[in-house]
């Protein structure tokens, strides 16, 4: 249908999109066209007719997996395989899509161009949510640099809420570095907490000051800020300050 559409053009058994045919490229990652990275996490080619065009199909190697289509044995490329399965499963557009913020450009950038050219909308998702990455002595995690944290390891080793806690700790856009100093303040401000600990047996409603920061994007550090001054509150104050300052822990 891209190619029909005129968005996508067949060269040696290769299907490229033409990036300049999309009016939107780039806007999600706030880019211009001359700004962007021939060839960015693919091979550049010499079949493309644009440096900036990427691949649609292409034909399989040697002892690849291939399936059968009109240019012959092939795959997708990894940009397409994204848009098929959503399409498949949620439609030809939905409300909420995530990923690490690596994929921003070209992965979602891309996705964003095939998808609403193909199915002919002003829209593919409606908000996207792009996380950070969660760093071991300020590097990113990886098998090659052998120091990938399992969650089944943390678990063994750590109490459950101080994990949350340490996760939630950094705005899930932002990097998040896992260290010890990281876990023993956790574990500190949790035992801090308990403290105040009480049973609550009713519903409390927790003023609405003390959320805003949740509206706001998700901004679970300021929140975090907001439980110490509700901890200080309780410890001043009687039992319905107490049961606030729990609910909003529960919360």
């Amino acid at each position: 249908k891209l190619i029909q559409n005129g968005y996508a053009y067949l060269i040696n058994n290769h299907v490229y999109f033409e990036v300049k045919k999309f009016k939107d490229y780039g806007k999600l990652s706030n880019k211009k066209l001359e700004e962007l990275i021939a060839g960015a996490r693919v091979e550049v080619s010499e079949n493309k007719n644009n440096p900036e065009d990427f691949v649609l199909w292409k034909p399989s190697k040697e002892n690849e997996p291939y399936w059968e289509s009109p240019w012959g044995k092939g795959r997708p490329g990894w940009h397409l395989e994204c848009s098929v399965m959503s399409k498949k499963y949620l439609g030809d557009k939905f409300d909420i899509h995530g990923g690490g913020r690596d994929l921003i450009f070209p992965h979602h950038e891309n996705e964003i161009a095939q998808s609403r050219c193909a199915n002919e909308n002003e829209t593919f998702a409606n908000y996207w949510i792009h996380n950070g990455f969660i760093t071991k002595s300020n590097e990113k995690m990886a098998k090659s640099q052998r120091n990938i944290l399992r969650i089944n390891d943390l678990k063994n080793n750590i109490n459950g809420q101080v994990l949350r806690l340490a996760l939630i700790s950094t705005h899930y856009k932002q990097a998040l570095d896992w260290n010890d100093r990281l876990i023993n303040e956790c574990q500190n401000t949790i035992n801090k907490w308990y403290e105040s600990y009480i049973e609550i047996k009713k519903p409390i409603l927790i003023p609405e000051e003390y959320l805003d920061p949740l509206y706001d994007d998700l901004n679970t550090p300021g929140y975090i800020a907001n439980l110490h001054k509700l901890y200080e509150k309780s410890q001043k104050g009687d039992l319905r300050d107490k049961e606030i300052f729990m609910s909003a822990c529960n919360f």
